[in-house]
Formats: structure tokens, C-alpha cells, sequence
């Protein structure tokens, strides 16, 4: 959606003042723990773009609160799996070989939005180091959050998904649909209904790039709507506008445990 057709789309522009309004009328409150999936097109027009949408979220929370947002680089994993779209067999091993190390301050997170990568280069923002599933935080446990990421076993309870999750975490969707909530990945590993797979990723080994293999479960969002739209049934679910955002604030805790309990009995 270009710009001329968001401001058209916008009763009023929405201002760090009015985002953090909104956020706190949906229930995000100073000292919470927030796991926050944005789509900036569902907004309407933010002065400010997504620094004000990310100033907003700290400015709810306040620095007793910790805001994480993932900030995944899944281009930093085997060429042979590239789907979307893939490249020549023949180039898999020259790109095994050339691809730059992780390094959390320089590479990108992709395919998540501008708000992520725009997020991990904050100030006092502090990026786990895993090379195809980082997670960033800022505020009070930032710093325990991303503190250790373990190489295998990306997004289990001993990731920086299973400290938020041990924080009592909320997760809020702004703008974004149950497909988005990375949470579910971490109920995908407590179900044991996965497939176990090795991957690959370029590592800063004493002081060059190397190809290393680590050991992750085959993950499977396909069901994560559906999941989503039954836990919002069952469960407590605030919904409510922010921005022009149909945004949804869920506890990660109850959402993680309804959804592993789903894929248990799905899969047997």
C-alpha cells in the first residue's frame, strides 16, 4: 500500500501520544512483559513512521517493562531449503562457504517488517545471539532475555521465547493475524508432535565465517489462524484499535499451553 493510499484510509494521524493512549486502554500497562507482532500498514498514517510506533510501546511499558520483539534472519540457513525463491544446486556450496557470519549488530532481520530491524538498532536494545532466530529485547530483563541463546533447539524453553514466556509474558498482535504469533512455535516443541531436522548457518568461529549444523524441530505455522480463533473462544482475549490497528492482547503463558495441549491431541 503506498502512502497516498494510507493517508487516505486515515481519519486522523496517529502521534506517539495517541498510540500510547491506545495501548494502554487495550491493557498494555508499565512494568508488563510484552512480546509485540506489528503490521505498520494496518496503522493508518503514524507521524513518525515506526520510530514512534516503537517509542510508543517503551513509553506504555516504561523502563520497569520489557518490550521483545523478534528479529529473525532466516536468509542464514541452508541454501538447499530456499523455497521463496530457490536458487541453483550447483551454487549451494559457494554460498555455504562465502555467506558473512551472524553478527547481531550488523546483520538484518528480514522478512518481518520495518519495525524489527528498526527495533534491534534502538539504543539499550539488547539481540540474542542465534543466527536464524534472534530475539531482541529492551527494558528491565532485556539483558536476561537474550543473555543465552542456545545454537539448537532455536525457539524452546531454554530460547529467549521460553524466558518471556517464564516472565508471564503478554502478547500483543497490532494489526497482525494468530500466523504471526511466534509463541506458538515454542507450544510446537512442548507438543513433541514435530519431526526432528538439522540446519545450517555461518558462525563467528575464531574470527572467521564457518558452516555449522545444528540440531531444530520442523516447524509448521500452517495451523496457527485456526489455533488462534479457537483459543480466542475459550480464552481471554482483549481486542481493540490501535491506530486503525484491529489489535488482540492475549497471555502468552495460556495461549503457549492451549496451543501445545491442540497440536497434542491433533497429531495423536
Amino acid at each position: 500500500m503506498v502512502e497516498k493510499d494510507v493517508i487516505a484510509q486515515t481519519r486522523c494521524p496517529n502521534t506517539l501520544a495517541s498510540l500510547t493512549k491506545d495501548l494502554h486502554e487495550i491493557g498494555v500497562n508499565p512494568g508488563d512483559t510484552l512480546l509485540v507482532h506489528v503490521s505498520m500498514k494496518s496503522l493508518g498514517w503514524v507521524s513518525g513512521g515506526p520510530q514512534a510506533v516503537i517509542q510508543a510501546l517503551m513509553d506504555a511499558l516504561t523502563s520497569e517493562g520489557t518490550l521483545v520483539i523478534q528479529t529473525h534472519s532466516p536468509t542464514l540457513s541452508d541454501p538447499a531449503e530456499w523455497q521463496n525463491p530457490p536458487v541453483p544446486e550447483h551454487w549451494h556450496d559457494t554460498i555455504r562457504q562465502t555467506m558473512p557470519a551472524y553478527d547481531p549488530e550488523k546483520t538484518p532481520s528480514t522478512y518481518l517488517g520495518v519495525v524489527p530491524e528498526l527495533f534491534r538498532k534502538f539504543p539499550n536494545v539488547h539481540r540474542s545471539h542465534h543466527p536464524a532466530f534472534s530475539i531482541s529485547a529492551w527494558g528491565k530483563n532485556a539483558s536476561m532475555i537474550t543473555s543465552e541463546h542456545p545454537l539448537d533447539y532455536s525457539l524452546s524453553d531454554h530460547s529467549p521465547l521460553g524466558k518471556t514466556y517464564q516472565l508471564d509474558a503478554k502478547v500483543l498482535l497490532l494489526g497482525t493475524g494468530y500466523d504471526a504469533n511466534t509463541s506458538f512455535h515454542l507450544s510446537e516443541y512442548r507438543s513433541g508432535t514435530r519431526k526432528l531436522k538439522e540446519n545450517g548457518a555461518p558462525l563467528q568461529v575464531e574470527g572467521a565465517a564457518k558452516w555449522t549444523v545444528y540440531k531444530d524441530i520442523e516447524f509448521d505455522d500452517d495451523s496457527f489462524e485456526e489455533i488462534g480463533e479457537q483459543f480466542e473462544k475459550e480464552r481471554m482475549v482483549v481486542t481493540g484499535k490501535i491506530g486503525q490497528a484491529l489489535s488482540r492482547l492475549f497471555s502468552m503463558p495460556e495461549a503457549v499451553d492451549y496451543a501445545a495441549e491442540w497440536f497434542k491431541k491433533k497429531d495423536h
